[in-house]
């Protein structure tokens, strides 16, 4: 799949053209591109910077936020597939939304995209009127690769990263047709990452966006970088980033209002206001060509009532009800669901076009998650405890910080983990990033980072176990990547 998908773009396939594959790159000489010569053009250029596809799909279903919904299994094609063999594990070729073949397209897409940004930019006279742009190409090059590196090769881990396999990190425009490609090391491509953030992050420059939040605009950035660290495993730079965010860590006034004004939003309001760019909490959005926002109800395997009773009814430390909107479909106690999603439309002709939704990449709820987990791990429980106050100030219904506050104590005596305040500390934020996160295929990433095992039970009865080490849970190299020479994960 190399060949098809690591492509500077012949085209300048920006914005909604890359919701239709953009997939010629190969007819017309590499070289006869669109001529990058103007700031403005630059800036149009990276509208393709950020991935077209999204993870969701895969993986939610790869979580243990998905159970059997007892579903016929008599619509077995298509999206559905990719559903039902993610949450099985099974290694499959597929071109339908929210597959991994579709997102690894869509990652090196918008590296190329970003390549021949940087590659304009560096040509320029003036480089000093395309410094933000550069800023962007730069953390949307290192966005891309590191998700593809937290999905197609194993976690990061010191002790080992210099020997697992990565992913291509592709720093320049292709100038041949089939060039050569090498995954070298998780190592190597962390360095790369880190490189292209301490560059670019100096660089953003918010003023230059007309709505920051479709753009890797400072918050966005920073977030970004505290998301990275945590994987590193660099707890004081986690720290650093997550604190720079927002001025004084003003979180409550970022976080979603669920248990006030979202209270008695009607649910296309919440639909609406969960995307939005007014919203701010949403730090940085992504256009996707994506079926997710209709399919989810009808996939095979996903929030369950099983699910649902044990992440959002079977309570939590603060001993009050969570104010999240959990619906049930039909007469299928099974088909469980929050309302997230609306789903927008490109007409190509009567009735026929192109779904996509827009995607928070990053939120002000992660940033608060991180920066507590981070502080935990650095020896600040206080600070830990205080993020935990703030967020559950916005999630439990009539919250009475004298009856539903919390501390290390609570903490601990719930977990039944006196003498481990840090696993159960990190612990507590695993369980609300679980919850605020359900549907938006975080918990995923939370499941790799931390080495949680997971068992899955398919319509069948059969029982599939998934170790914390377990090579499953690293996504196969897409089959036409291994065509072109890359080598494929052991499974």
């Amino acid at each position: 799949m190399m060949k098809n998908i690591i492509k500077a773009g012949v085209l300048m396939c920006t914005g909604m053209m890359l919701l239709t594959a953009c997939n010629k790159y190969l007819e017309v000489d590499p070289d006869n591109r669109t001529t990058l010569d103007t700031p403005d053009k630059v800036a149009q250029m990276l509208t393709s910077a950020y991935p077209a596809s999204d993870y969701i799909c895969f993986s939610e279903s790869m979580s243990d936020n998905a159970g059997d919904r007892g579903h016929s299994g008599d619509q077995y094609s298509g999206d559905l597939l990719v559903n039902i063999n993610a949450y099985k594990f099974i290694d499959y070729a597929s071109t339908n939304p929210g597959s991994p073949d579709v997102y690894w397209q869509g990652c090196y897409q918008a590296i190329a995209a970003a390549n021949q940004a940087l590659d304009a930019i560096n040509k320029a006279a003036n480089q000093t009127a395309y410094k933000s742009y550069k800023g962007e190409a730069l953390l949307a090059r290192a966005y891309a690769h590191f998700m593809l590196v937290t999905f197609f090769s194993k976690t990061y881990d010191p002790a080992t990263a210099a020997n697992d396999p990565g992913i291509p990190y592709v720093l320049a425009p292709e100038k041949t047709i089939n060039p050569a490609y090498e995954r070298k090391t998780v190592k190597y491509v962390y360095e790369m990452i880190e490189k292209d953030l301490a560059e670019g992050l100096p660089l953003i420059d918010n003023s230059a966006y007309k709505v920051p939040s479709f753009h890797f605009n400072k918050a966005a950035a920073n977030a970004f970088a505290a998301r990275f660290y945590l994987f590193k495993k660099d707890y004081a730079k986690a720290l650093t980033y997550s604190s720079q965010v927002f001025p004084g860590n003003n979180f409550k006034d970022n976080l979603r209002p669920l248990n006030t004004t979202l209270s008695t939003a009607t649910r296309a309001e919440r639909k609406a206001a969960f995307t939005s760019p007014d919203s701010k909490s949403n730090l940085l959005l992504a256009t996707t060509g994506s079926t997710w926002a209709r399919a989810w109800l009808g996939y095979q395997y996903g929030l369950n009532e099983a699910i649902a009773g044990n992440v959002f009814y079977s309570g939590n430390i603060t001993k009050g009800s969570l104010a999240y909107n959990i619906f049930y479909y039909g007469s299928n106690n099974n088909d469980r669901g929050i309302e997230k999603w609306l789903e927008n439309f490109v007409y190509t002709g009567p009735d026929i076009g192109n779904p996509y939704i827009y995607v928070p990449l990053f939120t002000a709820e992660e940033v608060l998650f991180n920066h507590a987990e981070a502080s935990a791990r650095t020896g600040d429980f206080n600070t830990a405890m205080a993020d935990l106050n703030i967020y559950y100030s916005t999630r439990v219904v009539s919250y009475d910080p004298a009856f539903n506050g919390i501390t290390l104590d609570k903490v601990t005596a719930y977990y039944n983990k006196a003498a481990d305040p840090l696993g159960a500390t990190v612990q507590a934020i695993l369980d609300v990033r679980r919850s605020e996160f359900m549907q938006e295929g975080m918990r995923w990433m939370d499941i790799l980072r931390n080495k949680l095992p997971l068992t899955h039970i398919d319509d069948k009865g059969a029982v599939i176990n998934i170790s914390a080490d377990d090579p499953r849970k690293v996504l196969q190299i897409p089959q036409e990547a291994q065509a072109n020479g890359l080598a494929p994960n052991s499974r």
